[in-house]
């Protein structure tokens, strides 16, 4: 499974079933490290708040405790971008993977002492995508 990419984000697009996928991406996440500390059920959201109907879309707030431990020591207000946003949404008969790529993210700050921290959760990220597959 190859990873895409965009000016700020990585995905990866599999022939799972929605469902399927949401849970093989909680576990791919889980084996990197990451837990969802928050869920937001886009679609469920835009039919209660506004009557409209969208595509079955979840937003995973990932966070690795040890990276997002580093990050915060070495830029407290960095907790603006956390955690890692992970979404997953029906397309085409089966889903898409995507994550926020945290290189680009952190790089915002122009804190250069990020750096090691903003590679290796887009490796760790990078490697739940691969899992996917």
């Amino acid at each position: 499974m190859e990873i895409e990419t965009s000016s700020y984000g990585m995905r990866v697009r599999t022939a799972k079933s929605y469902e399927e996928a949401v849970a093989a991406t909680r576990e791919a996440l889980k084996d990197q490290g990451f837990g969802v500390l928050t869920e937001i059920d886009v679609r469920r959201t835009l039919k209660e708040k506004m009557d409209k109907e969208f595509r079955r879309y979840v937003i995973l707030g990932a966070c690795n405790p040890p990276l997002a431990h580093r990050a915060l020591t070495t830029e407290l207000e960095i907790g603006l971008l956390l955690p890692c946003n992970v979404i997953v949404y029906e397309e085409g008969g089966g889903a898409v993977v995507a994550a926020l790529e945290p290189e680009k993210a952190l790089g915002i700050v122009q804190n250069p002492a990020l750096a090691p921290v903003a590679r290796e959760a887009r490796a760790k990220l990078e490697q739940a995508l691969r899992n996917l597959a």
